[in-house]
C-alpha cells in the first residue's frame, strides 16, 4: 500500500476508536467542554475519510484529462478539512453560549479528564506521525490532516487543564467559558488551512519554494545561462511545475540550446526535494546584455563585460532581460 494510504488509513481508524471514547466522556460528565473534543472528533474522521480519497486521487498517474497528474486534489481536500473545522468552531461556540446563561448539572469530571488525557495523547503521536510522512512526501493533506489532529491535541490539554480546575474550584460556568474559547481557536485554526489551500488552488506564489530554486540556479550558474526571468512556479500535490525564459547566446545551434536547457533541468531535479517538470523558453542574447555576460571566449562581445548581476527573487521572477545593473 502507498505510504500516504497508509498513513492516513491509520489515522481514520484511531480516530473512530477515538470518537467513542470522547462521547463516553461526555456521557459521564455532561461537560460542553468535552463535547467540544468530541463534536472535533466528527470533523476528524469526515475529513480523513476526503483525504483518503483525495490522496489516492492523487496518486493516479496523468491520462488525457489531466495531463498535469491529480495533485490539486490535495488543495480542494486541505479546503474541505478547513471548512468542516470553522463549522465545528462556530456550533461550539453557539452551544456553549446558550449553556452558559443555562448552565446544566456536570458530574464525574476527574474520570471525564483522564479520557480525554489519553485520546490526546495519541493524537499527538498520530500527528506527528502524519506531518512527518507528509514533508517526507510532500502531500498537503497529510500535513494538514496532521496539524489537525495537533490542534486537537492542543485543545484537548486546555479543556484537561479547565475540567481540573472546574473540578477544584466548583465554578461550573466556567466549562461553557473554556468551550467558547476552545471553539475559538478551532475557527482560527479552520481559517489558517483554508488560506493556504486556497492559496494552492489559486496558483498562489510559493515563496520560499521560488527562492530555494532560484539560490539553486545563482549558486550552480553556467557562463552561458547569461540571464533568467519570468520564473513561475505551480505544484499539484507532490510535483513541482517550473517554467522561465533562459538567455542564451544567439549564435548556439539548437542541439547546444538543448543541452543548456537540460543541465537546468537536471540541476533543479537533483537539487530539490520535489520532482519537477520545468518548461523553459530559450531566449537570444542582445548586445545590452555584454556587460553582465561573463562568456570569455564570445566571438559577437559588443562590450566588455562590468559585473554580474546576482539572480533573486526580485528580478528572476520579472517578465523582462536585467539589463541595467
Amino acid at each position: 500500500m502507498h505510504t500516504n494510504k497508509k498513513a492516513i488509513l491509520v489515522s481514520l481508524c484511531v480516530g473512530v476508536i477515538l470518537m467513542v471514547a470522547k462521547f463516553v466522556a461526555y456521557a459521564i460528565t455532561n461537560s460542553n467542554a468535552i463535547l467540544t473534543d468530541a463534536a472535533e472528533s466528527i470533523v476528524n474522521i469526515v475529513a480523513s475519510s476526503f483525504a483518503f480519497y483525495s490522496i489516492y486521487l492523487s496518486t493516479q498517474p496523468k491520462d488525457e484529462n489531466h495531463p498535469y497528474g491529480h495533485g490539486k486534489v490535495e488543495f480542494f481536500s486541505a479546503f474541505i478539512e478547513g471548512v468542516l473545522i470553522v463549522i465545528a468552531g462556530i456550533i461550539i461556540v453557539a452551544k456553549s453560549g446558550f449553556d452558559l446563561f443555562y448552565p446544566k448539572h456536570i458530574q464525574q469530571l476527574f474520570e471525564g479528564a483522564i479520557i480525554i488525557g489519553i485520546t490526546g495523547l495519541v493524537n499527538l503521536i498520530i500527528g506527528l506521525y502524519l506531518i512527518k510522512t507528509g514533508k517526507a512526501n510532500k502531500s498537503l493533506t497529510l500535513e494538514a490532516d496532521g496539524k489537525h489532529l495537533l490542534t486537537d491535541t492542543v485543545t484537548s490539554a486546555g479543556l484537561i487543564v479547565g475540567i481540573l480546575i472546574i473540578e477544584f474550584t466548583g465554578i461550573y460556568r466556567l466549562d461553557s467559558i473554556i468551550s467558547i474559547l476552545v471553539g475559538f481557536y478551532i475557527i482560527f485554526s479552520g481559517y489558517k488551512l483554508i488560506r493556504k489551500s486556497v492559496g494552492g488552488l489559486m496558483d498562489e506564489s510559493n515563496v520560499e519554494l521560488v527562492g530555494e530554486v532560484v539560490n539553486i540556479l545563482q549558486e550552480n550558474r553556467h557562463n552561458s545561462w547569461i540571464d533568467i526571468h519570468n520564473l513561475r512556479t505551480q505544484q499539484y500535490g507532490a510535483d513541482l511545475h517550473i517554467d522561465c525564459h533562459v538567455t542564451l547566446p544567439y549564435y548556439y545551434d539548437l542541439n547546444k540550446v538543448h543541452k543548456e536547457i537540460s543541465d537546468i533541468d537536471q540541476l533543479i531535479n537533483h537539487s530539490t526535494t520535489h520532482k519537477t517538470e520545468f518548461f523553459i523558453h530559450a531566449d537570444p542574447c542582445l548586445p545590452a546584455c555584454c556587460h553582465y555576460c561573463k562568456m570569455t571566449d564570445c566571438p559577437v562581445r559588443a562590450e566588455a563585460f562590468k559585473r554580474e548581476i546576482a539572480w533573486n527573487l526580485d528580478n528572476v521572477t520579472k517578465n523582462q532581460k536585467h539589463f541595467s545593473l
